[in-house]
């Protein structure tokens, strides 16, 4: 038998993280316990006004079938995704969550990392990059001084991007990575691509909407620099639509519905020839365990969540200079500390 515990919390951030449709200074996240005898896994799952998931929707979805869940042997991961799915398939943040705490479960109650029980290594991981929001110019420059990495994702959507970029690099070679959040049109992200491309940055993430697939064609044969979905790119039937539209998918565990259907899309967009990428969602540590297992499948990665906290609500991987390095502890590696 399980049992189910559903707690949430208010995750306050080092500073005001604003992108081009959101800005905030708390993120609010939910944990989802679950407990087999005298081993505890944990799951996460951040609301998110965006896509319509808050606290109280997942809480009540999850509490709906409260039921089913401690009722259902935890065979494996997959089977106990594939029994919960049906009845969360129109809130995959609180699938996810609680697919999170599954797999973390599992691999504590069988002694291993999770990676290990998929039968990967610890080697050949990609390093994480290090957002900077939005902001004025000057507070930029500020946040990338307080935080010396190898790689940042800036984010973008203003009418001084490329300002924006030049005046970074004037302050490190680290590489830089962007993130429009869908704000550009086709002939922006094409012009852009030129500039950003002689600014060392390695590729461009979600420039446009993400229903515009027609001008992401377009932009797909004249960008002159890699492009990678992520709005675009939301539930397993997504990848093959964004084939011939972006060079790579970003995966995010929420919106597709945790790590068992991430690993799915992984090896679908590696089938397609496409760059994987998976992305966090400002998790804590809970959050960004679960991203760490898959690493070793991994071209990119962004799970500096945990880092952008001024107070974190768990432990797990720790990381160092865009180093992942995992915890001594089986599953995802999670303690809760609140």
């Amino acid at each position: 038998m399980l049992k189910l515990t559903i707690r949430s919390f208010e995750l306050p951030l080092r500073h005001t993280f604003t992108i081009s449709y959101d800005s905030r200074d708390v993120q609010e996240t939910l944990i989802v316990e679950l407990q087999h005898g005298e081993h505890k896994g944990y799951g996460e799952a951040t609301s998110n006004p965006y896509y319509g998931f808050t606290i109280e929707n997942m809480t009540n979805a999850l509490e709906s079938i409260r039921e089913k869940i401690e009722s259902t042997e935890l065979t494996s991961p997959e089977e106990f995704w594939a029994q919960m799915q049906p009845h969360l398939a129109d809130n995959p943040f609180a699938l996810c969550a609680l697919d999170l705490a599954a797999n973390d479960l599992f691999g504590k109650m069988h002694g291993q990392p999770l990676y290990k029980m998929w039968g990967l290594e610890a080697e050949n991981m990609p390093l994480t990059d290090y957002t900077i929001g939005i902001d004025t110019i000057d507070n930029m420059v500020k946040k990338l001084q307080e935080m010396p990495w190898p790689l940042y994702k800036i984010k973008l959507g203003t009418k001084e991007d490329v300002a924006i970029i030049q005046e970074l690099r004037k302050h490190t070679d680290a590489v830089f990575r962007v993130d429009a959040n869908c704000a550009w049109s086709v002939e922006e992200t094409i012009e852009n691509s030129k500039h950003l491309k002689q600014l060392g940055v390695e590729f461009i993430e979600q420039p446009m909407r993400a229903d515009d697939m027609e001008g992401m064609k377009a932009v797909f044969e004249r960008s002159e620099l890699p492009l990678i979905a992520d709005e675009s790119c939301i539930t397993e039937s997504d990848v093959a639509k964004c084939n011939g539209h972006f060079h790579g998918v970003n995966i995010k565990l929420t919106k597709c519905g945790g790590l068992t259907p991430a690993r799915r899309m992984i090896a679908e967009a590696k089938s397609l020839g496409m760059k994987v990428m998976v992305g966090c969602m400002t998790e804590s540590s809970v959050g960004i365990s679960a991203i760490a297992q898959l690493l070793p499948m991994l071209d990119y990665v962004d799970m500096d969540g945990a880092l952008l906290l001024s107070k974190d609500i768990a432990t797990g991987v720790t990381i160092n200079y865009g180093q992942v390095k995992f915890s001594n502890v089986n599953g995802t590696g999670v303690t809760l500390t609140a």
